[in-house]
């Protein structure tokens, strides 16, 4: 690069597998895809002595939502959208090919709808003019593309559909351009916007056109059949997500200041009763398993914490009462916010140990160790439920266990047989625990879930199988 001031940040969230950016040039500033809570951007102005001028959407995203406005009203920048976005607030909806300065150089906007009808790149051009590098959001991942299915509904266009226009979009706008960019996506591994996202976040354009199998397709037929194949329905807080960005929400000061509220045990108990509050538990599931508030939901903090709290619970507007580790609740509300669940009533001041501290009514898991499992369970006889992915059970599970993903918990529920006992587990024990505290505050207690999970299940001597048998059916 010639620009020996030019400063590319990637600010990379492990928990949403999300990229913000933050680029500076001649004391001016852009941020691209920002999150919700702004102050660690305005630190780094603050920092650097740079003015925010520009805030870069490259979509009106589903998994998250952007803190565009809040910076936006702090600062005074701009929010720039690509071609056809219609956001509810004021905004710079951008031509294809426009540009925008930021110091001494340039940020050119390439319309790639496909994603979404608005999905846009955003190709850095350095004092000299040259491509340096493509922010790509969600239409080129590192190893995928964008899933195509979510914005069927908007566009009033099948996912076939929108895969010939990402096609179209990648092929005519990115595959031209120079190998030697630095590509920056706006997810990486473990994001529900791909399928087959690399565990790396920043490669070059050339690389991908060598190894990502999108980019490796004979025509576009073969390249719609590719990206359509084997994609699991996203999930239910999406649109939600996508409603918030496109018309705004209430600012993260305001949701942060509601969430860090403290209820003492009766305030805590009497806000529960007469809200009918979801009790979100976000300790670590061997602390849960000891010891929980009668129906709260265990989804720890120490995993993917918002993206869980999405897919189980779904509605951002449902109202939460927090259990966290003291000390722990700023990171939970803020996390929450991410995902648009800005309605948290406050959390239990002194955590759960108050809650044993003043007596009250105290539920556990029957949770076991991988070695008491393997002593005890009866192959072909007990029943065993593995609650991780298919793709995980299919690369190995216990012989004759049923595959029954957390995600779709809500269809499965209700076809447990709730006289028969079964043994439940996941990978590790994060995903079964999630599965437990459910099914314990539907009054579906006759299950033993295994701690450790299948990673430390494998250890032992028990069968173990890739055989999926198609004739067993889940309802004995």
């Amino acid at each position: 690069m010639n620009s020996k001031d030019l400063k590319i940040e990637q600010i990379y969230t492990g928990c949403l597998a999300q990229g913000a950016y933050y680029i500076t040039s001649q004391g001016e500033a852009a941020i691209i895809d920002p999150l919700r809570e702004t102050k660690p951007y305005i630190d780094r102005l603050e920092k650097d002595g740079a003015t925010l001028k520009y805030i870069f959407e490259t979509h009106f995203h589903a998994d998250f939502v952007s803190g565009h406005l809040d910076l936006s009203k702090k600062t005074g920048a701009a929010i720039v959208y690509g071609p056809t976005a219609q956001p509810d607030f004021e905004a710079i909806i951008a031509t294809d090919n426009q540009q925008f300065s930021i110091g001494d150089i340039r940020i050119k906007v390439l319309h790639t709808p496909g994603h979404t009808l608005e999905s846009s790149c955003f190709l850095l051009l350095d004092e000299t003019g040259s491509e340096v590098a493509l922010f790509s959001g969600d239409t080129l991942f590192l190893g995928d593309v964008g899933r195509p299915d979510l914005a069927q509904k908007a566009a009033s266009m099948t996912q076939e559909e929108l895969a010939g226009m990402l096609y179209e979009s990648i092929y005519n706008k990115v595959m031209p351009l120079p190998d030697s960019i630095t590509v920056y996506p706006a997810h990486g591994a473990g994001s529900a916007c791909g399928k087959n996202m690399m565990k790396e976040t920043v490669d070059t354009l050339g690389n991908q056109k060598k190894m990502n199998y999108a980019l490796n397709q004979p025509n576009k037929e073969a390249f719609v059949a590719a990206v359509t194949e084997g994609l699991l329905p996203p999930p239910g807080y999406f649109g939600m997500n996508v409603a918030m960005n496109k018309s705004g929400y209430d600012s993260f000061d305001k949701v942060l200041n509601q969430g860090m509220t403290p209820l003492n045990v009766s305030a805590f108990e009497a806000a529960a009763e007469a809200t009918e509050a979801l009790i979100l538990d976000t300790r670590s599931n061997a602390e849960f398993a000891l010891g929980f508030i009668p129906n709260a939901i265990n989804i720890g903090l120490n995993g993917d914490f918002a993206p869980w709290v999405g897919a189980m619970v779904v509605d951002v507007k449902y109202p939460i009462l927090l259990v966290a580790d003291i000390g722990k609740e700023e990171e939970a509300v803020t996390r929450l916010s991410r995902v648009g669940f800005d309605h948290v009533l406050g959390h239990l001041e002194g955590g759960f140990a108050a809650w044993e501290q003043a007596g009250k009514e105290i539920d556990t898991i029957n949770r076991i160790t991988p070695e008491q499992f393997a002593q005890e369970v009866k192959i072909a006889e007990d029943l065993i439920i593995d609650v991780r992915k298919e793709t995980e059970y299919e690369a190995e599970h216990i012989q004759d266990a049923y595959n029954k993903p957390l995600a779709f918990i809500n269809d499965w529920i209700s076809k447990i047989d709730d006289t028969q006992h079964f043994y439940m587990h996941c990978a590790g024990g994060y995903r079964s625990m999630i599965a437990a505290s459910i099914l314990h505050a539907r009054g579906i207690r006759n299950f033993t879930e295994v701690g450790g999970g299948y990673n430390a299940i494998a250890k032992t001597d028990i069968p173990r199988t890739d055989f999926v048998c198609q004739t067993k059916t889940f309802q004995q």
